[in-house]
This record gives structure tokens, sequence and C-alpha cells, in this order.
């Protein structure tokens, strides 16, 4: 009796599950839809194909920073991911009726719960981000964001988030880039991502140009009114450009178009677009007293924006219209790449004046200590401290790997020295001028018949074949780094009033077995011996003449910063040091330039020797031979005429 009551309990049972697993498939959706209808306005947006899909996830980004300021969840609940999606699914059709959202745009239903370094709450969010990075953005970002002004503000804060922030971007709709934005949009309960302004600013979506019956109307009576006048208007102006064409009046014109690819930048970035009168008010009209640096590609001023924010503008000289692409190139790159140790781009300016002629600026950060030459050379040398020099060879290191393997495509600096090394309050060192150069976008690499660079700091193989690797900013970076521990240059003039070489001063003494006698006698708060003969080591390494001698930077910064013991070194060939200067002489003396600094130039690492050029084949046999002559420890290595 008691099997028939449990055999007749199944089905119910069964039932019972099935009732609750249908339950689960409809979970609501906790997105809030109305949001978008409420930043259009009762509009809707209208887009073409190649934008569709990026202005899609920017609305479900708007969406998401609503949901994090009213739960505090940055994410849905993946039990909600196939309802959300079609509500979401439901609203865009409701202006594109035959596009489906994930199988146009790739995605996938479980990507829409699914976030940066697994981040689903504010407060996870808050304990990944220390509150010094967050501090600023919750202070500038709680506010409206409809003007230039703060929009330009709180959009600089946001990029400092980002280097705490390293999680994949793969997998997911809602990268740790999105993030910021959501965050920021999240704070103000005033404001938050209804504002027209905040949906402009953060997530690009604007809605304003998009017209209702009423106003279209409006426009069309106007046309009609006024059609016969602007047609007048343009036979008018047609004759004006003509007449001018000849005296060259037409720059502005070119200039604007040209520069429309940096305008049409994603909206993603915090780049922003200075014009050239602002930059005038900021810097007192290019005042000397303001100037802060100069080298081969200009000045750099420094400067007070409207909020109140110190900043530095680089102004290249010698500019043309014939340089706008590679210029807006260039400028996308460096905004592409962030890192602690970089130094930030924050914009750009291109204009055109009568007076002035072609203006090409890049505006960054202020660095409040200035760089590392002034503290080792400058006129107001300050006699740093070794925990300070520890600091500034570990983050430099750091930033300069990070362009040779983190950034997509890889940077190589080509003038890394002291002087581009800058220094924030706290000394913490950010690498400065790298990328501003011809990048290849076809991401291959080849071999550069320009050298560029500062004497005293090229890499031997560069300044011999033009042959550019990661390891000549190696090599730069050895250079640097005895500066840093001896407080010498990196050329000196002998008592014989002759040339000498820094790298070959430490080398004779660390063969000697005196290390540290490299390092300067009056550094306050000297490191542990055996710390400070090491760095002398990784930088004798790092300086050395051979190419395959020479570590990587990632392996660099693993010897400075763990206890992994630095390689022996290989005999060292002998140099003739008149010989090397005459050589990177002449090799810098055939570098030019194109609004642009010499010194700098993007390649992508991926790829080497696929070229099949004449010039490569022969450094590619350079190559080979090298390779042979550092298996032997005794080669002798010359340079010459």
């Amino acid at each position: 009796m008691s099997l028939r009551w449990c055999l007749c309990l199944i089905p119910i049972l069964l039932g019972s599950l099935a009732s609750s697993a249908a339950a689960d498939d409809d979970v609501a959706c906790p997105l809030n839809m109305t949001v978008l209808r409420v930043v259009g306005g009762g509009a809707s947006p209208s887009f073409d194909s190649g934008t569709q899909c990026h202005y899609i996830l920017q609305a479900l980004h708007l969406l998401q920073a609503d949901y994090l300021r009213r739960t505090e969840r940055f994410v849905p609940p993946v039990i909600a991911s196939e309802s959300c999606w079609s509500v979401f699914q439901s609203f865009i059709n409701e202006f594109e009726p035959t596009l489906d959202i994930r199988a146009s745009c790739g995605l996938q239903t479980a990507w829409i719960s699914e976030g940066c370094m697994n981040i689903t709450t504010k407060q996870q969010f808050e304990a990944t981000v220390p509150a010094t990075a967050t501090q600023p953005v919750q202070t500038n970002c709680n506010q409206s964001l409809d003007n230039n002004a703060p929009c330009a503000l709180c959009t600089t804060k946001l990029s400092t988030l980002l280097s705490y922030l390293t999680g994949p971007t793969v997998g997911n709709v809602s990268d740790c880039r999105a993030y910021t934005s959501i965050y920021a949009a999240s704070l103000s309960d005033q404001y938050g991502p209804t504002d027209p302004g905040t949906a402009k600013c953060l997530f690009g979506l604007d809605f304003s140009s998009h017209s209702s019956g009423k106003r279209r109307a409006i426009v069309i009576s106007l046309v009609s009114v006024f059609c016969f006048l602007a047609l007048l208007l343009f036979f008018a102006l047609w004759a004006y450009l003509r007449f001018k064409k000849r005296s060259g009046l037409l720059a502005r014109g070119k200039e604007t178009v040209l520069a429309s690819g940096l305008d049409s930048m994603n909206q993603s970035t915090t780049l922003i677009r200075f014009t050239f009168d602002d930059i005038k008010k900021a810097t007192r009209n290019f005042s000397r007293d303001n100037i802060i640096g100069s080298g081969g590609y200009g000045n750099v001023y420094k400067g007070t924006l409207l909020d109140g924010s110190q900043v530095a503008f680089k102004r290249f000289k010698n500019c043309s219209v014939a340089g706008d692409a590679s210029f807006t190139h260039e400028v996308e790159v460096i905004a592409s790449v962030r890192h602690v140790n970089l130094v930030t781009l924050r914009g750009y300016c291109t204009a055109t004046t009568n007076l002035e002629g072609h203006q090409r600026i890049i505006v960054t950060d202020l660095m409040e200590n200035g760089s590392l030459y002034d503290h080792l050379f400058g006129s107001a040398k300050k006699n740093l401290s070794w925990p300070i020099r520890q600091k500034i060879a570990i983050g430099t290191a750091r930033g300069l790997a990070y362009l040779h393997y983190g950034a997509q495509p890889s940077i190589i600096h080509r003038d890394i020295k002291a002087s581009n090394i800058l220094l924030d309050g706290n000394f913490e060192a950010k690498v400065a001028d790298f990328g501003l150069a011809k990048f290849n976008p076809e991401g291959m690499t080849h071999m550069s018949t320009r050298v560029a660079g500062t004497m005293g700091y090229v890499a031997p193989e560069y300044a011999l074949y033009g042959q550019l690797t990661e390891r000549s900013d190696v090599f730069s970076y050895g250079v640097v780094l005895l500066e840093l521990l001896s407080g010498k240059k990196a050329l000196q003039t002998d008592h014989d009033g002759q040339p000498s070489a820094l790298t070959d001063f430490a080398w004779s003494l660390v063969r000697n077995g005196s290390a540290l006698d490299v390092v300067e006698d009056s550094m306050p708060e000297p490191g542990p011996p055996q710390v400070l003969e090491k760095y002398v080591l990784v930088a004798v390494l790092c300086s050395h003449p051979q190419l395959y001698a020479r570590p990587t930077m990632d392996q660099v910064v693993k010897m400075l910063e763990t206890d992994e013991s630095v390689p022996s070194l290989m005999e060292r060939p002998i140099p003739f040091i008149a010989g090397r200067i005459d050589i990177e002489k002449s090799a810098l003396s055939n570098s030019g330039q194109l609004c642009s600094p010499t010194g700098y130039q993007a390649y992508t690492l991926q790829g080497r020797r696929k070229s099949s050029s004449k010039e490569e084949e022969e450094v590619e046999e350079e190559e080979e031979k090298e390779k042979e002559r550092s298996s032997v420890s005794e080669t002798v290595f010359t340079y010459s005429n």
C-alpha cells in the first residue's frame, strides 16, 4: 500500500520541478528600459551598419549604470540573461525591426551577466580600486556633465582607474573600460544616467540631433524659404574660394577635413580636442616663463586649464597639413595606451591661423617634480635618496615592459633618456614621448634607415645597421640606470678632452670586482650593498654592446623586483669611443622629422623578418653573424666610420 502511495507522488514531484524550472526561465529582467526613453525624450535614434553595434553596447552600459545606482550591482544575475536580452531586443526593434542584436553583433546570451575581472558589485569595485583613485571620480563626476569643461574633468579622472583594472575584455559586453563609465554615471542621484549630459559625455549617446516631427517640419519650412538665398551664397562662396586658392588661404579647410579622423575617435577614449585660443590663454600666449622643456621637436609649456588643473602643452614646430594623417594615427595610438608608469595623454590641438600657421599640440598631465634629468644634472639638482632612485628605476622598467609586451600594437620608444623620465608628486616614474612617429598600421616591423635618439643612449646595432628591436630600448634603459646610480652623465669628457662613455667606465669597475664604486658616494640613505651591486650589474648587463647579451624588459623588472639573480656577464667587446660617437653623430644627422619629435617610433614586434625588401635581408644576415659573434666570449667588437 505504501509503495503505491509513493508511485502516485512521483508525477506530482516532477510537475513541481518543471514548474520551478519554468519560473526560473521567466525571471524578469531588472534593467529598466524606460531609462533609454527618458534620455531620448521619446526620439528614436538611427544607426548606420558600421556603428550600430557600438551604440547598442553603449545604450546597454547606460542601463547598467542605472541598475548600479539602484542596486549597487554592475550586471544582472545570470538567471535573468535571456529575459534581459529579450526586453532590450524589443526596445531596439521599435526603430530597427529587422536587427537581431546578438546575431548581428556576435554576442552571446551569458555575456550580459559577465563583467570586468568578475566584479559584479560596487563594493567589489571599490575594494579593487583604491580610494585615492575613486575619490577624485566621485568628486568631479557627481555633477552635470552637459558642458565641455566638467565632462573633460570627469573623463580625465576616469583614466586613472584603468591602471587598476587589468582584466580581459573578451567574453563579455562590459569590459573594464566600460566599468569606469558605468561607475561614474551611477554616482549622482540628482543627475544620474538619465541626464542627457551624462549620456553624451560618458557613453557618447546624443539624442539631441534626432528631431521630432514638429522640429523636422520647421527645418523643412526654413530650408524652403531660404533655398534661393542659399544657392546664391553657394556660388558666391565658390567664387571667393577659387579666387583665394592661389594665395594659400585654403589651408584651414584642408586641416579641418584631415583632423576629422581624430574627431571620430571611439567614444570610449577620454581624448579631448582643445582649441588653439584655449591653449594660448592657458599658457599666457606661450610665454617664455611657461617653458618647462625644449628639444628638436619644439617647446613644452606648462599651463592651467579653466577647471584649475595643471597640464603640459607640447608644441611641435615645422608642421604642415601634409603630416596630419600621420599625426592623427599617432595620437590615436598614444590615447589607447594606459599604464601607471606612462604619461597620460589628455588631448590634442590642430589649428591653422594666418599668423602662427599650422599648429599641432598634444596635452598631457603636468609632472610636479619635473624630469629625472632635472634632479640628476639640472640647475636645481637634488641628491635623491636610494629609496626614491630604486622607485624610479623599477617604475621606468615597468613602463617600458608595458610598451614592449602589454600595448597592442607594441611600441619601441627609441629615445629613453633621463629627460624623458618624468616624476609626479610622489616621485612615481612616468615614461614620456612614446609613440609619436611613423606608425605602421599593417603591424609589420622593418629596419629603420633613419636612426633617431640621443647621443650616448643609442644602441650599437641601431647606430651601425639601423637594426631596431625592443632591446634597443633595453640598452638605453641600462644607460639611464647607470646615470641614476652614479649621478654621472652618459657621455663625459676625460682629462685629455676626449669623450668617454659611462657604460665603459662602469664595465671597467665591474670587471675589476669594484661594482659598488659605480654608485654615487654622496647618495642619501644608501641601500644595502648587495642590492646596490645587483642594480649595477643589471645596468651593465642592459647596456652590453651585443644585442643578444641583453635581457628583455620583462626580465629586467623581475630581476629588480625579486631575488632572482643576475646572469653571468659576457665578455665585453673592446670599444673605440671616438668611432662610436662619430657613428652616432652621422646616424642621427640623417634622421628627419615632419611635425614630430625625433626619437620615437611605434612597431609591432610580431611578424619580424616577414618583409622581403633587400635592406631587411641584409640586416637578417647581419643578425645571424651577430649571433655567431656573441657565442665567442673573446670577440672584439669595434666601431668604425
